[in-house]
């Protein structure tokens, strides 16, 4: 797994680095590529079980079981809210002070999700963001979920009016330029949705010991940044 980071392996366990662009299982679109747990399955000459997930452009850490106990154990702890989730996310505006979104959400159209409406039945969902950067117009945010419905911290962050810097199905499509974000040129440096899965943690359960899994901002996000802290009004 020479090109795939391998953040734990152990005790029927392993965790790895998702890169942006890959998704976690098999998918239904032509031409979406081979998923993680597909090449992991590869390589390993053996099942692998799927934990959780991440959306295709997100990256980060993703922990998968080799064992059918530890697979129920840990699959039970994140249904249970046992596990806590951290991204990184960079997005549009002045995020300046923590905050707490408990809004419900429900369905959209082609896949997406939104905010449910004023006595609209949703499902209950709920997501700390922390500010961890300001930029000219832009801010790195920690979103941390406590509950993990579809989208919610994308759909949670636009709500708030703070989308992502890009985001196809909830805000700008097209890929940012260099020159956009402080730069020079015509260089695409950010071109999917920014939000990364830096921290994974859980508790100690019947078979399995509490551990705590980190994944540093991948290259596009922290050129992003890099270019984002050289515009005036940057504070930090």
């Amino acid at each position: 797994m020479s090109d795939l980071r391998v953040l734990f392996e152990g005790a029927g366990l392993l965790a790895v680095d998702k890169p942006a662009g890959m998704l976690v299982i098999p998918g239904r679109a032509e031409g979406s590529g081979p998923s993680l747990r597909e090449v992991l399955e590869e390589r390993l000459k053996r099942k692998v079980y799927v934990v959780h997930r991440l959306d295709r452009d997100t990256s980060g850490v993703v922990v998968f079981a080799l064992e059918p106990d530890k697979h129920r154990t840990l699959s039970m702890a994140f249904e249970a809210g046992k596990v806590r989730k951290r991204y990184l996310a960079l997005v549009e505006g002045w995020v300046e002070a923590p905050r707490v979104v408990d809004a419900a959400l429900a369905p959209a159209r082609k896949g997406r999700m939104r905010v449910a409406r004023p006595g609209e039945e949703g499902k209950p969902s709920r997501t700390r963001v922390r500010p961890v950067e300001v930029f000219a117009a832009a801010s790195l945010v920690e979103a941390e979920p406590e509950t993990g419905r579809t989208h919610q911290i994308r759909v949670h962050l636009l709500s708030e009016g703070h989308p992502l810097l890009v985001d196809h199905q909830y805000g700008r499509a097209e890929p940012l330029k260099a020159k956009e974000l402080g730069g020079e040129g015509e260089e695409e440096v950010l071109a999917r949705t920014p939000l990364h899965a830096a921290r994974l943690e859980w508790p100690a359960m019947p078979g399995v010991e509490a551990r705590v899994l980190e994944s540093p901002l991948p290259a596009d996000m922290a050129r992003t940044v890099e270019l984002l802290r050289k515009a005036p009004l940057s504070v930090r």
